[in-house]
């Protein structure tokens, strides 16, 4: 029974992707949204592969016999990820060419081959061919004089076998396929041809005198983590960048082929890549499908989403009609935010706008998970710190993917001045936190912006997110003195409001649900996470659901918990809600979690999975004012409602589509939007 208890976290992440997936061949959603979660699949494939099935390979190699809390080893996670693998990537393939392309081909536009191009066309290609593919072009052959090249982590490479009429030799190419072009290259009247395609019809002008026999695309992945030991790393800085340049030169975990791949290619590129043929993945449409975006960003609005554009916070909005500062709002009540429905460039990056600018601030101290490119927030960092305040920032440059660009942002902020941290040893710091310390003339206050999301000004137009604005005195004593545990060297963790992770989160939560426990069927509690995964909380919440305590999940992606099963869960519900922005706000809502009895409500970065709790700094807020808490109770009901279009997780581990099977609405979304439009309209006419 132990074994049942827990569902497997990769599997589960792959039923995630299903989901992902399902969102491409539903018709009541535009065209090229469809095209655009195609892509996305993909995308979440190859990180899977580059991180989880790398890990599970690292593991095997090892030699560790371990098993998941489910009871499976990592042979049996990969064997049964290769099934689960093979049948996503027929069905994705079955999606675009029998659902999508003839689709898009109804609307004008379409994914041709050479063959498909009349002689004109083919002549404007060739054209461009010479221009700007001819020259970055470079063939390199393996013989005894050239050994097998570097294939780079998701390059798309091109192989052929070339003979010498003239002596019978024959030799293996690989040519990559540069990305200084677009990889779906414009023919004309919404028309593209792949790189690829183009490249292959002009093999003869590379190999002149030569017989190019055949060709086939192929594209291998490498593991992306990086490797290096913390505990040993006198620079952690220097450390990662060490790792990042090691990183191309990791071993490959998978390696993806054309279905017409001739025998002696794909023999040859086994043995010199060193794959296990279990690894190989063959594909009957295009490699890599995340190219699909490229068609999402053309100029056919008849094909996409209505854009909802985000409102101003109203409170933030009359500040502004009557000049007033966000510090003069939070100084009347806390804030909360919700994006991408309310803007995060007039809340979150004007609040540390202002504080750059605002002479009576101080200090401004903040974490950094992911920032992106080119940041408004960062900017106005080193426009406060260049004009003598004290700025602080703890950068984490181990988030994956993203740690070369916080490594540059790193040196940025040093050279502006900033103070700098690089996050703590063995942990990831993942919180979401600001300090703003401001003296309003009489003393000094805190401002504090909690969130459930990054600081990242392109994601927040796609992301669902929560954040709190506050100078309440009990957090702003917290996050000082989170802060001074981050940058400083400090081990208390006696924090009056906040929760956080990694000493103190788990113990209140199970807390918080014995306290649900001792109202029996009276007993409920809401979650809203990415994922679950964690066993001791699951079997905290098994104990709840046991007590009578109604447990309501709404789980965007990896599910490790079981719920309907009679005598362990049967009070358990777990839904999936996927649609034009990404779910990734975390709310608790537990109904006797405050100190009088009544509900309590958390907003924060935590998820509850195991790396969550013990590894890395998370931060929880409990929002108190009643006007926020009716935000937050509307949330949950739109998400909750059994009208709207959603995934529910069964008892046997399967995910069925509930709502309208013919059309996507009503979408929680969508009703949550129109409901804080609304309200914005209404209050304007107030």
């Amino acid at each position: 029974m132990s074994e049942s208890r827990y569902l497997n976290r990769e599997l589960s992440w792959l039923d995630f992707n299903d989901r992902v997936l399902a969102l491409a061949a539903e018709t009541g959603i535009p065209l090229l949204e469809r095209v655009k979660f195609a892509a996305i699949a993909s995308s979440n494939l190859d990180e899977f592969f580059q991180v989880r099935v790398a890990a599970l390979r690292d593991q095997i190699a090892a030699g560790l016999k371990e098993t998941t809390p489910d009871g499976r080893t990592a042979i049996e996670q990969l064997e049964e990820i290769g099934r689960r693998v093979a049948t996503f990537v027929e069905r994705q393939e079955h999606i675009v060419a029998e659902a999508l392309c003839p689709s898009l081909a109804e609307n004008g536009i379409s994914i041709v081959t050479w063959s498909d191009l009349d002689r004109s066309a083919q002549e404007a290609m060739e054209a461009f061919y010479n221009e700007r593919i001819h020259p970055v072009l470079t063939p390199l052959v393996v013989d005894p004089g050239h050994p097998f090249p570097y294939i780079s982590n998701l390059a798309l490479s091109l192989a052929a076998m070339v003979a010498d009429p003239s002596s019978a030799e024959r030799r293996f190419v690989r040519l990559k396929i540069p990305t200084v072009f677009p990889r779906l290259l414009p023919v004309g009247d919404g028309r593209f041809i792949p790189a690829e395609e183009l490249i292959a019809a002009q093999l003869h002008r590379l190999f002149i005198g030569m017989v190019v026999e055949e060709w086939a695309t192929f594209r291998v992945t490498r593991k992306a983590d990086l490797a290096f030991e913390q505990d040993e790393a006198g620079d952690l800085l220097e450390a990662v960048e060490l790792e990042l340049r090691r990183r191309r030169f990791n071993r490959p975990v998978r390696l993806e082929v054309q279905e017409s791949i001739g025998e002696e290619i794909l023999t040859l590129l086994i043995r010199e890549l060193e794959i296990d043929p279990r690894n190989v993945t063959t594909h009957s449409t295009m490699l890599d499908l995340t190219c699909l975006q490229q068609l999402h960003a053309l100029d056919r609005p008849d094909l996409k989403d209505q854009p909802w554009v985000p409102i101003t916070a109203g409170r933030i909005q009359v500040a502004e009609e009557n000049e007033r500062s966000i510090f003069d709002v939070v100084d009347d009540r806390a804030l909360l935010l919700h994006h991408p429905y309310e803007s995060f460039a007039s809340s979150v990056e004007a609040f540390i706008a202002q504080a750059a600018d605002d002479p009576s601030v101080q200090t401004i101290k903040m974490t950094l998970y992911r920032a992106g490119g080119d940041s408004p927030i960062l900017r106005s960092l080193i426009r406060a710190a260049e004009r003598g305040v004290q700025v602080a920032v703890l950068v984490e440059i181990k988030a994956r993917f993203d740690e070369e660009t916080n490594v540059l942002w790193a040196r940025r902020l040093e050279r502006a001045g900033v103070h700098v941290a690089y996050g703590m040893v063995g942990l990831k710091t993942h919180s979401k936190v600001v300090l703003v310390v401001r003296d309003d003339g009489t003393r000094l206050r805190r401002y504090c912006h909690i969130g459930t999301g990054n600081y990242n000004s392109k994601t927040a137009r796609n992301y669902e997110d929560i954040g709190y604005i506050t100078s309440d005195e009990a957090i702003g004593d917290d996050v000082v003195q989170l802060f001074n545990h981050l940058t400083g060297f400090s081990r208390n963790n006696d924090y009056r409001t906040l929760l956080v992770a990694p000493e103190g989160l788990r113990p209140q939560l199970i807390d918080l649900l014995e306290r649900e426990m001792e109202f029996g069927d009276d007993g409920a509690i809401a979650v809203k996470c990415n994922s679950i995964a964690d066993p001791v909380m699951i079997d905290a919440l098994y104990e709840a659901s046991q007590s009578g305590v109604k447990v309501d999940m709404i789980v965007r992606g990896i599910s490790c918990i079981r719920p309907g099963v009679a005598g362990l869960s049967e009070n358990i519900t777990v839904r999936s809600i996927l649609g034009r922005y990404l779910e990734h706000s975390r709310i608790y809502r537990f109904a006797h979690g405050a100190d009088d009895g009544g509900p309590l409500y958390l907003i924060g970065s935590a998820d509850l999975m195991p790396r969550n709790l013990e590894r890395r700094v998370e931060v929880l807020v409990p929002i108190q004012h009643p006007k926020h808490r009716e935000w937050l109770d509307q949330v949950l009901d739109f998400d909750f409602s059994d009208d709207i279009v959603r995934w529910e997780q069964q008892a046997d581990d399967s995910w069925v589509r509930c709502g309208d099977p013919h059309r996507f609405a009503p979408d929680a979304q969508e009703s949550l939007y129109r409901w804080a439009y609304g309200r914005q309209q209404r209050r304007k006419r107030a």
